[in-house]
């Protein structure tokens, strides 16, 4: 599977024939004599191969004309994972848009980020995606709408206002033109045993098999910082800061998705809340890529065989993950936990969480800038280390975002004080999302190479592990899960 695969018909055609559910995302297929666009896995009969095309988005469809399938709901595709895998112009605007930065800071905005013109980025997602960023956030306002339709009781004007439409019009012209529904007869078609929470959101978050939750979870809940995150009752729950306000995420895997359930003090940020836990959970990965990429090693195809599956957890905020390790540099995991919960019970915003137990969102890289360096309980260095580094995220020298360049934002981070390879790269894996990021200095990836029979100095150990590009970041979710002695501190 690669980029522009919706070029390439006779694949295509194969897919669909077999329903594949891989390939769920990464094209979509266009009925010419229905007018309507299926995933590939679409349960109906397959069409005649002659009355199928094939495109790269759900945007470019329903700008040609088509509308979405009732039966296999092609808006509720994963995503491609071409965007999580890409650090290019395309990606990079990819992941803002479904971070909602078109609906809040429109098309300008967008480029501004991004440091080019709005022709060239207009230019380049209609080369590659067969739609602009207009039409891109269009589509997914209208997945937007169709969530709160289906799992809410809101009237549909705060539905248009809270899916980032403009107006009631528009959002019923819409509705109408995606799903061939209008938005009344959306709602009808609900489930009649849906149960409606005030105040929360109860969706599926959809996946390529397999998924391995155990290392994705189990990372997650071992790691939390009381307050901020918990596990409970078989989910992992978090607070989240918003655009508009702020929620609570509340994820629990299953067989063949992960049940979400958010309660949010704006309903503008539900698309930038999807977007974030997807992101969190690595759900858009291609693990049929990365795990064939890795058997071809045979030390990794036996771990790879075991479990397969593995995602690398990721953060909901670049700036709180990337403060969280400058707290655990040579410290051990409970020493970390518990210097981030003293930062987030004395400087974190208080939130109401309705079931308990969460209780502040995490301080924000401003918050940190104005905290009294002699108050922190750590050694000098690290201390100037964190206040550096909060600093620079607070007057934006240091911008840690999805629109990030890996390598220049890398760079940047080893220039900072008291940042060396491994912090750097640790922030490149979970908080900026580099597929290929690496760890050779890491204790526990030493200890799994030796007992692998892998070379295990850093030098060394990353030669060997070029046959594993540009997957290395999952290889070092494998090699983790290998070490019988779990690591008790974190290197600088």
């Amino acid at each position: 599977m690669q980029n522009g695969m919706h070029t390439d018909t006779e694949r295509c055609v194969r897919a669909v024939q077999s329903k594949d559910a891989r390939f769920d995302g990464w094209f979509f297929t266009a009925v010419l004599t229905t007018r309507i666009y299926c995933r590939p896995s679409c349960p109906v009969v397959p069409p005649k191969p002659e009355n199928m095309t094939f495109y790269p988005s759900a945007a470019a469809c329903q700008q040609a004309g088509f509308r979405a399938c009732k039966r296999c709901r092609p808006d509720t595709s994963p995503g491609s994972p071409e965007w999580n895998q890409r650090a290019d112009l395309v990606a990079r605007a990819m992941r803002l848009i479904a971070d909602g930065t078109v609906d809040r800071e429109g098309v300008p905005g967008l480029a501004a980020r991004l440091g080019y013109s709005t022709r060239q980025i207009e230019r380049q997602l209609l080369a590659e995606l067969g739609a602009g960023p207009l039409a891109l956030a269009r589509a997914q306002r209208a997945q937007t709408a169709r969530l709160l339709i289906e799992t809410t009781a809101l009237p549909m004007a705060e539905i248009a206002f809270a899916a980032g439409f403009s107006s009631i019009r528009t959002f019923n012209d819409t509705v109408r033109h995606v799903f061939a529904l209008s938005p009344s007869e959306l709602r009808n078609r609900r489930p009649k045993t849906t149960v409606l929470t005030p105040g929360t959101l109860t969706l599926r978050l959809p996946f390529r098999a397999p998924l391995n939750p155990d290392n994705l979870f189990g990372h997650l809940a071992a790691t939390a910082v009381p307050g901020v995150e918990e596990w409970r009752a078989s989910a992992y729950r978090r607070t989240l800061r918003l655009p508009y306000g702020h929620g609570i995420a509340s994820l629990t895997p299953k067989s063949d998705h992960i049940a979400c359930r958010l309660t949010l003090s704006d309903l503008r940020d539900l698309p930038v809340a999807i977007s974030r836990c997807r992101r969190m959970l690595d759900l858009d990965a291609d693990p049929v890529a990365v795990d064939d990429q890795l058997r071809t090693d045979p030390v990794l195809a036996p771990l790879v065989d075991k479990a397969p599956g593995r995602r690398v957890p990721r953060t909901v905020d670049e700036a709180e993950f990337a403060v969280r390790a400058v707290l655990g540099q040579q410290v051990s995991t409970a020493a970390a936990r518990t210097h981030a919960a003293r930062l987030v019970t004395a400087h974190g915003e208080p939130v109401d969480d309705p079931e308990g137990g969460l209780t502040h969102l995490f301080p924000s890289p401003e918050a940190l800038a104005a905290v009294d360096p002699e108050s922190l309980a750590m050694p000098r260095t690290r201390r100037t280390t964190f206040t550096t580094l909060v600093g620079q995220l607070a007057d934006g020298t240091l911008h840690l975002g999805v629109e990030s360049d890996w390598t220049e934002t890398r760079a940047q981070l080893l220039s900072l004080p008291g940042f060396g390879p491994w912090t750097a790269d640790v922030i490149a894996m979970r908080a900026l999302g580099d597929p290929d990021a690496f760890l050779p200095t890491d204790l526990g990836i030493r200890r799994a190479a030796q007992e692998l029979g892998l070379p295990s100095t850093p030098a060394a150990l990353t030669a060997r592990a070029a046959a594993w590009r540009p997957w290395r970041a999952y290889a070092v979710q494998y090699l983790w899960a290998t070490d019988s002695h779990p690591i008790n501190f974190l290197p600088v």
